[in-house]
């Protein structure tokens, strides 16, 4: 056993030990919360925003890999355990040749192979999950829904921030400000978005039915 220990904490596959670690810790978080009705995937989720404005490679890697067709935990989980393997496969094939690569070269080259792995396998669980569950949303359709103002008071100022859950149970933090004929909202107030611009949401105090009804469906 202190054999394997040793092995696997070798400088030249640490990298590779400690993703594959990290992956198994972030899986048992995830099947522990959710036995108690909690998924850590609704942290680790839209509130990640990526902008495909052609002129960043970050945003263009993302988008290439299916960020946003699939959940950003299992994407996250696919790229540190394909990261892991390729790492683990490449050291095991160069000492079968009596070689001995620095971690560093290890990893660049399991970064290479890792990177289009990833989109393939992305690819095929994006098409297994039902779009109806998908976590791609559109902030358009947050319009006309109920919010709590959790950076305020909202004011015609600069923008706060409201929290809202979509329809599939994912919690989102946007930028909005008061409207221009309604007072300041209060942090924790209840707020509904009638409209949207360029820079923010634009929210009034919510009625008070409004929030009885999402109360309501809520409990349901």
């Amino acid at each position: 056993m202190s054999a394997v220990i040793d092995l696997l904490l070798a400088a030249d596959v640490r990298p590779f030990t400690v993703a594959a670690a990290i992956v198994i810790v972030l899986a048992v978080i995830e099947l522990l919360s959710t036995m108690v009705g909690f998924s850590l995937s609704h942290i680790v989720g839209k509130d990640v925003e990526i902008q495909a404005d052609g002129h960043s490679a970050i945003s263009g890697l993302f988008f290439w890999i299916n960020a946003g067709r699939v959940p950003l935990l299992i994407l996250l989980l696919l790229t540190l355990g394909i990261f892991s393997i390729a790492g683990f496969f490449i050291q095991a094939v160069a000492h079968s040749v009596g070689i001995s690569l620095p971690a560093s070269i290890a990893a660049v080259a399991a970064i290479i192979g890792t990177i289009p792995a990833v989109r393939a396998t992305s690819r095929g669980i994006a098409r297994v999950i039902p779009r109806d569950e998908t976590y791609a949303v559109d902030e358009a359709d947050f319009v006309g829904q109920i919010a709590v103002v959790s950076i305020g008071p909202l004011d015609q100022g600069l923008p706060g921030r409201v929290r809202l859950k979509d329809v599939f149970g994912n919690w989102h933090s946007v930028p909005a400000r008061a409207s221009h004929d309604s007072k300041a909202l209060a942090v924790g107030s209840s707020v509904l978005l009638v409209d949207r611009d360029t820079k923010s949401f634009i929210a009034i105090s919510a009625p008070a039915d409004l929030i009885a009804q999402q109360q309501s469906s809520d409990r349901a």
